[in-house]
This record gives C-alpha cells, structure tokens and sequence, in this order.
C-alpha cells in the first residue's frame, strides 16, 4: 500500500483528501478504499485519470500502471457514490494525487563542449563563460539539485588550478594564481573537464553528466604604462595629455583615477577614451612625485582588473636662486691663527633637485671690509664655502672684525651673503680664583638632591664671552664617588656647586675638596694652569636616622603544600644604615600558615598549607630598626605551593536524572565523568574506574572512555522498576594514588516520549487516601456526636426552665 490519507488511515468516509504517492512504483498499488452511506452500491471515478486510477465498486482506489511525475505531477481526479439505478448518492468529491519525485533523470550538459576566451590578468572571481545543464527532477527537491565541479584541467602547472566554477550557477573564473600568472606565450590554451551531479553532489546514488571546456588566453592590453617625467612649471596650454596606453580590453569599460595617500590636490584626470591628462603646472619644490591608480570598471562599477599603478615624476628646472643660511654668517679666527687654517663654511641652500647641475653652488668673495693690513686676507673654496687665512695671521689691535661679502652661484641666478669674521683674543690668560679656601660646611646625610650648597667665582683676564675667558669648573679630588657637581653660569662665570647623588655619612663623612678653573679654548703655547686656578673646601657629613634595608624588595620561595609544621620555607636580611639591630616581623598572613623568626628573619611554617585554597601566597615582611626613632622598612615575600596528590577523584557533577526506560529491550549504558581538585598535569588526568562492590558485576559493567569519562552498562535486560544505587570506584593513578567511591543512581521506569514517567510517591506527613477517608469519617462522627449531646442538654434546659418559671409566676411579679 503506497496512499494514506490525512488522517494516517487507509479507509474512511467519501471525503476530499489529498494523496502523495512517489513516482516510478509498480503498478496495482492500493490507495484509499472509500465507505459510502448504505444507499450507495457502488462507485465512479471520474477526472484526470490517464488510464491510470481506477476505483472498483465496493469504494477501493487503486492504480494500475506505474506513476510518472514528469509526465504529471498532480492529478486531479472526482468520486461519486451511485445507488442501484446508477444515481449519485454522495459526491462527486475532489481526489487530489500528488505524484512525488524520485531521482530517476539525469542531469546533461545543453552543450557537449564549450569554448570561451578569457584576458590574462583579469580580476580573478569575474566570471568570463558559464556551462549548463538540465534535470527533469524537481527543482524543488534534491532530485534536481545541481553541483558543478571541474574535474580536469590540462595543462595543470605545478599542480595549481588557474580556473575555478561557481558550484550552483556553472560560472567559470580565475582563481589568483589564474589571474596573476596565465601567458598566452607559455600556454595560449587550456582544457577543462566539468561535471555537474544532482543529489546536490552528496548522496553516492546521484546522477551526472561531463562536458569539456575548451579556453583561449588572450593577452591583456591593460598593462602598467612606463612612468611618465613631466617638467616642472610647464607654460603649454593646459590640460597636457601625459599617456595614451590605458586602454581597457573591451569597450564600453568605465575609468577612472584613485590617488595614493589622499593629497591636498590632485592634479591628473582621465577620459573614457583612457587617456590620462595633468591639468595644471607643477612644481617639483612642491612634490616631485606622483603615484595613483586607474581603475576599469563595468556598467555596475565593479572592477574588471586589477587597477594599473601610474608613476609620474616632476622633472626638475632651474628655477630657485640660492639661499643664505641666515642674514649674516659669524664666523671667528684667533689672532695667532696660521695661514691656511679653516676658519669656517658658508652653507647656501638650493631649493632644485639635489645632485643636478641646476643645485650646484659657487662660492666667490666679491669684497672685503675693512682692507687692513690689506685686501684678499681671506680665501673661500668655490665648492664648499669653507673659508681659510690667505696671506697672514691676524692682529685684533689692527682691527677686531671683518665683513666679507660673498657670490653664491648656481648656473642661472646669484645671490649675495654676508659673512662676519670676528678676530679674538688668543688664550694666554688663565682663571683666577677669589680666593683659594672656602672653608668648612656641614650638611645632614639627606640633603636633597639639586640642593646649591656653595657658589665659587674665578675670573679670566682674557676677551671676555670668548672660548678664552668661559670658564669650566670641575672637582679634582676628594669625591670620587660623584656625589657633587659644579654648574658655570655663561654670563658671570660663577660656579654653583650642588649635590648630585645623596649623601651617606655611613659612607664618608667628610669630603676635602679640591676645585680646577679651566678654559673650553687651549691655553697659548707656554702659559700653563697653577695654583691659582685651584681652590678648596671641606664638607661635613651629619647623620640622619635612617629607616632598615633590606637586600632585595622581593623575595620568593616555593615549597610542597604537604611539609611538616616548623618547616622553614624562606628567610629575609635587611640592615640598619646606622647600625641598630632589627626585628623582623609579618604583615598580611591572613590564613595564619607562617611565622617569621624576630631576629634571623627566618620564615617558617605553623599550620597545614593547602595548594587548592591558595597556590600563591603572598605575606609582607616588616623590618624595625630596635631603638632609635623605631623606624621600619616593608619588603614582599611570596611563597608558591606545589601539588600533592591529596584530594581523591569524585564525580564532575551530581548525577540525578540518570535513568533507563522499562522493560529494556537491549543492554543499554551511560556515560559519567570525573575530576579531583589536585593540580591537573600536563598530560591531563588519568582515572581507573570500577564497579565498588563484586556482588554488583553479573548485573553491571564500568568501563573506561578515556581519562576522565567512564560508562556505567547493563549486561542483561531483567531489571526491576525502580532506583539502583551503583557504587563506582574511581583510582587517580597519583603518587601516592588514591581513590573514591562514588554513587550513581540509575532509575528504571516506564517511558512517555522517552521520558521517564513516575507517579507521585507518598511523601513523608502527608496521609494516604484510606487514612484520609478514616480521618474525615472519624471527624464526622465526633462532630455527630457533640450535636446530639449538645441538642439533648438544650432540651433538658428547657424543659427545667418551664418548671422553674411556673414556679415562680406563683409567688414573684413578672420583671421586665
């Protein structure tokens, strides 16, 4: 039987229904076998019924030749329940039969070969040909589903595919390596083979067919022009056509230009014709390069290459005069100089390109002022501006300052600079000090560092702001530590001498200093520095209480977490600048694990350490100083734990929805997982497991899935319905190993849905059904029971009130 109706039945009343019955099964196939009310003896089909469907008197539809979707998919079909004299009695109802597709066509090529043509260097993922093939399947089910895949290109290069296909739409591309290394020179052709499979290419029983491909490469046209060289601040009309060979393969391509870097103007424009233009003078002191990109795009702005690199370089003209380096040059010259010594350069400055006949300068000395002892005393080398003494030395009495006025030369311009030759005294004079004792100071140990503690002053006969008469100070003797230094103040000369490192009395507490003046400038031949240029003073040292120090601001240990109390896991040094001794001390152990000795700063353990609760444990250690101000230093001291295997394994979580549907058809098992709270190594952990109880191992089985997964399995199918506890016991393989016994509860229950159904259980306090009904038939009969007493004393009451009110009417008046 092939049909069902909505209902999922094979019978029913005469009704509308819809059938799908998949196409290509045999025939005399049942469908649907109709009921009609009891006036009907038999009935009609009527419809689309192509010799196909047929219905026989007593209501059974059936068909008797083989279904064929692609000749029709639906068929639409009408039955009429008739009576004895052939009258309609119910109907007629519309059958719909919906013929279902089965994968019983395959997929072929519209072509059995192809050709096509694709440009080298085009932008790779751009189709350039497609390939089709049809399926009579229905396009809407797997059946007509089409994968394309090339199978075979030929020639393959180093095994690297040049052409890929769009698996759906049979579009063919270049891959990356096809656009950047196709050569119509190496290989002007090549052959693909493609295959398209229905299924969607994933069921082995799928159909296909194959074409081939047959692609020319043709050479691109679109290639990188030469640079292009444009001179400088051009007077042609503009816009100036720079290049023509942009030109896209095809026509109809859309250009345009894409400058790199963004720059404040962008002086090039391209046409559609391809042709690249600059639209305005250039100038090379500006920029002397351009790089941008022209891009070819289609009608939909998408790129059809990659876009070209354009290179245009400014070419250079001579068209900046040299530049002074400033308004006038000073330069100087001591008296005694030799002839031909260098007194100093001139450097002008040429804004047009380097290295080019348009920026090579020359120097030329066109006047001298003034011209005594006589004219020409100076020599200037026409290539490098360096001037030099020509004919003698010079004397400053005869005049202190020169002023030379020089012709710097490119191939078209000149440009006058001046130049100021001072003539200074020769350095025959030597610093003098003041005086050549400066006494005794005293200073505490923390004098803060920077501090002017003493001003020095020497004098120097000779020119004054000159290399002769500057004077240097610098300290000789008594500090070869460096714990001083001496600044000279460029207009006076005066020398203040500060504290440069801190001072420590502990160290040296006085210091006998001896100070040199000295000149920048050499002394003249045959003057020499004396005493005179030298001077003293002595500096005393005053302690300071200082606070303990220890040797290191950090300090480290490490140790197992399983030592024995009293062990020692460290110790710290500090030492006293003034010598006091010190007691050690802690701070911050809040787990209270250590101890510190107060005097040898040895750090010992005094309760049990615990890895898992603190693998790194971090304490500050307090040094102060015994007597004195009691004053203290902190340093860290950080005590890292290593693991033990301490903790056995237990279960990686509470299993309580473990459960197994009643009665079991098959063995069945479930899978479970541990972990302990020791560190886990770097191969992982590793447990054993077992059943805890031999008594349990004709019923159950444990076995191992890995390291840390185990399964828990039935070995028969006779289990009752109810809660099974299964000891497992689970082994860490550590060192020393330990284990764990663990509980699984396994329920076994009847199943709704493969869910485990239950009903409610009696909860503890809560009466069952028969003690409730106990409970209220017993409340009943008590609240019985109190109602008669009740109601019999009522009466009683009443009737004794009657007797005593008779009574009393007799011999008392009525009250209100």
């Amino acid at each position: 039987t092939t049909g069902y109706g909505q209902e999922g039945k094979f019978s029913g009343p005469l009704e509308p229904m819809t059938f799908s019955i998949f196409e290509g099964q045999g025939p005399s196939q049942i469908i649907f076998q109709f009921k009609a009310s009891p006036l009907a003896v038999t009935f009609k089909l009527t419809g689309e019924t192509d010799d196909i469907f047929q219905i026989q008197p007593d209501g059974l539809l059936y068909y008797s030749k083989t279904l064929d979707r692609e000749t029709r998919a639906v068929h639409k079909l009408q039955v009429s329940a008739l009576d004895a004299h052939g009258n309609t009695v119910e109907g007629p109802v519309p059958i719909t039969i919906e013929v279902k597709d089965i994968n019983d066509n395959r997929p072929v090529f519209l072509q059995s070969k192809y050709e096509g043509s694709v440009r080298q260097n085009s932008r790779p993922g751009k189709p350039f040909m497609y390939v089709n093939a049809t399926d009579l399947d229905d396009p809407a089910t797997p059946n007509g589903q089409l994968i394309y895949k090339i199978i075979m290109q030929l020639p393959k290069v180093n095994n690297v595919m040049y052409f890929q296909i769009n698996n759906k739409t049979g579009a063919i591309s270049l891959t990356l390596a096809g656009s950047q290394d196709l050569d119509p020179l190496k290989n002007p052709s090549y052959k693909l083979v493609v295959s398209v499979e229905d299924m969607g290419g994933q069921n082995e029983h799928s159909f296909s067919d194959t074409t081939s491909v047959d692609i020319m490469v043709k050479e691109n046209i679109w290639k990188t022009p030469e640079p292009v060289e444009i001179e400088e601040n051009s007077t042609n009309p503009y816009p100036i056509k720079i290049t023509q060979v942009v030109r896209w393969n095809e026509p109809g391509a859309l250009y345009s230009l894409v400058e790199e870097g963004k720059p404040s103007k962008f002086p090039f424009l391209i046409d559609q014709e391809g042709d690249i233009y600059v639209t305005q003078p250039l100038d090379r002191e500006e920029k002397d390069a351009y790089v941008f990109y022209a891009f070819a795009r289609d009608e939909h702005s998408k790129p059809l290459a990659l876009p070209l690199k354009i290179q245009v370089k400014v070419k250079d003209i001579n068209d900046n005069p040299p530049i002074c380096p400033s308004t006038v040059t000073v330069l100087e010259v001591q008296e005694n100089e030799q002839i031909g010594n260098s007194i100093g350069t001139l450097i002008a400055h040429d804004m047009d390109e380097e290295n080019t006949i348009n920026s090579v300068l020359g120097y030329r000395i066109v006047d001298q002022t003034p011209k005594v002892p006589r004219d020409g005393l100076f020599l200037v080398q026409a290539y490098s501006g360096m001037f030099q003494l020509a004919l003698q030395s010079l004397r400053k009495r005869d005049t202190p300052q020169y002023n030379l006025t020089v012709e710097v030369s490119d191939k078209d311009f000149k440009t006058l600079c001046f130049v100021q030759i001072n003539v200074i005294d020769i350095n025959d004079q030597i610093p003098i000090f003041e005086k050549s004792d400066y006494g005794n100071l005293t200073l505490p140990e923390d004098t803060a560092i920077g501090t002017v503690i003493l001003t020095i002053q020497a004098t120097d006969a000779d020119e004054p702001y000159t290399g002769s008469s500057k004077i240097l100070y610098r300290i000789t003797q008594g500090d070869s530590e460096g714990h001083l230094e001496i600044e000279t103040d460029p207009e006076t000369n005066t020398g203040y001498v500060k504290v440069k490192k801190p001072l420590d009395f502990e160290a040296a507490d006085v210091y006998n200093i001896v100070f040199q003046a000295e000149n920048p400038e050499p002394l003249v031949f045959g003057v020499q520095y004396n005493a005179s240029s030298s001077a003293t003073f002595r500096l005393t040292v005053t302690d300071v209480n200082e606070a303990p120090q220890f040797s290191q601001q950090l300090y480290q240990a490490k140790v197992r977490e399983d030592v024995a109390k009293g062990t020692k896991v460290g110790n710290v040094t500090a030492k006293d600048p003034e010598g006091l001794d010190i007691s050690y001390s802690l701070r911050g152990d809040k787990r209270g694990w250590l101890k510190i000795d107060p005097v040898t700063g040895e750090i010992f353990s005094v309760a049990p350490l615990d890895r898992e609760a603190e693998s790194l444990y971090r304490v500050q250690v307090v040094a102060t100083e015994v007597g004195g101000s009691s004053l203290s230093s902190v340093a860290q001291f950080h005590l890292t734990l290593t693991d033990v295997n301490d903790n056995p394994p237990r279960l990686v979580k509470e299993y309580t929805g473990l459960f197994f549907c009643s009665p079991l058809k098959a063995p069945g098992s479930l899978i479970f997982e541990a972990t302990d709270d020791d560190q886990q190594l770097f191969r992982g952990r590793h447990f054993t497991f077992s059943l805890g109880s031999e008594s349990l191992q004709k019923d159950w089985e444990v076995s191992k899935i890995n390291g840390t997964h185990a399964r828990l399995s039935t070995k028969h199918t006779g289990f009752e319905e109810r809660v099974y506890h299964i000891p497992v016991r689970i082994n860490d393989g550590g060192r020393p190993p330990l284990e764990g016994i663990v509980s699984l509860p396994v329920t076994f229950c009847k199943c709704v849905e493969d869910r485990c159904f239950q009903p409610a259980d009696h909860m503890p306090g809560i009466p069952t059904v028969g003690m409730t009904v106990g409970i209220l038939l017993t409340t009943f009969l008590v609240i019985g029971i109190i109602l008669a007493v009740v109601f019999f004393q009522i009466k009683k009451n009443k009737g004794q009130h009657n007797v005593e009110s008779a009574q009393a009417s007799e011999v008392k008046p009525l009250r209100n």
